[in-house]
């Protein structure tokens, strides 16, 4: 009776494995919402919990069988022959539900990963859109553009590692099926922005160099002419201290 009894244990816990396996495992999943993806990662590691509690079940099977074969080794001998298919196929379902589990927390820390990165990109473009709208109405003053076109410069030096980042995560998800629509038309809207504003800033960036080379020869040529006009106030006052006539002056004084 014992032995019928094992033997009973042993087929009901082959074909909760059958059925673990099916709902686990054989189950074609789309994720197409980060809802979706993030059920299903909640769902495998119930799953791999359930799994690993029939370990103290598997264990307890195998004990109660073992004892049997020491007294009735005819009985013990069959059932430990299915024992050992049964414990095959229970450590293959535990190593599969487990693979499955880590794979789909790895593809939700990755969408966690680019969500986080696409932020940091964002905050940089909100940053770089308000100095290039701060660089529309400055006033005509050599300080003024200098320190406009030093802090664009400073906001477009921000290194390329992030925007890097973005598409590597965003290709690895889009090649697994994962989140395909919504990651797609998130890096569309992202690189489309990224791509106006860097060229708007660098369009105004070099604006911001013509202007204030310009400046800076327009401030040189006024720094010439009044110390040339110093020069000859110091010379005509002089003449007129000596109280030369104009007609003995060299022409340019006169």
């Amino acid at each position: 009776e014992k032995a019928v009894n094992l033997k009973k244990d042993l087929a009901e816990m082959q074909e909760w494995m059958t059925q673990a396996e099916e709902e686990y495992l054989e189950k074609d999943f789309e994720y197409k919402s980060p809802e979706e993806l993030e059920n299903a990662v909640e769902e495998m590691k119930r799953a791999k919990e359930d799994v690993l509690q029939k370990e103290v079940r598997v264990k307890i099977l195998k004990d109660n069988i073992k004892m049997l074969a020491t007294k009735v080794p005819s009985s013990g001998q069959d059932l430990a022959t299915e024992l050992n298919i049964v414990l095959e196929n229970y450590q293959l379902l535990c190593n599969r539900i487990r693979g499955k589990c880590h794979t789909l927390e790895e593809v939700w820390s990755c969408w966690i990963e680019l969500l986080q990165y696409l932020d940091l990109e964002t905050a940089w473009l909100n940053n770089l859109e308000e100095r290039v709208q701060m660089t529309g109405n400055l006033p005509d003053k050599l300080d003024a553009v200098n320190e406009a076109l030093e802090s664009l410069e400073s906001v477009l030096r921000h290194p390329a590692d992030n925007r890097t980042q973005i598409r590597e995560l965003g290709q690895t998800l889009i090649d697994g099926g994962i989140l395909d629509d919504i990651i797609s038309e998130k890096l569309e809207a992202f690189n489309a922005r990224y791509e106006e504003l860097s060229h708007l800033a660098v369009s105004r960036q070099i604006t911001l160099e013509q202007q204030l080379q310009t400046m800076r020869e327009t401030d040189h040529m006024l720094h010439v002419l009044q110390e040339n006009l110093t020069d000859l106030d110091r010379q005509l006052t002089s003449y007129l201290t000596d109280r030369i006539d104009a007609f003995q002056m060299p022409q340019e004084a006169q």
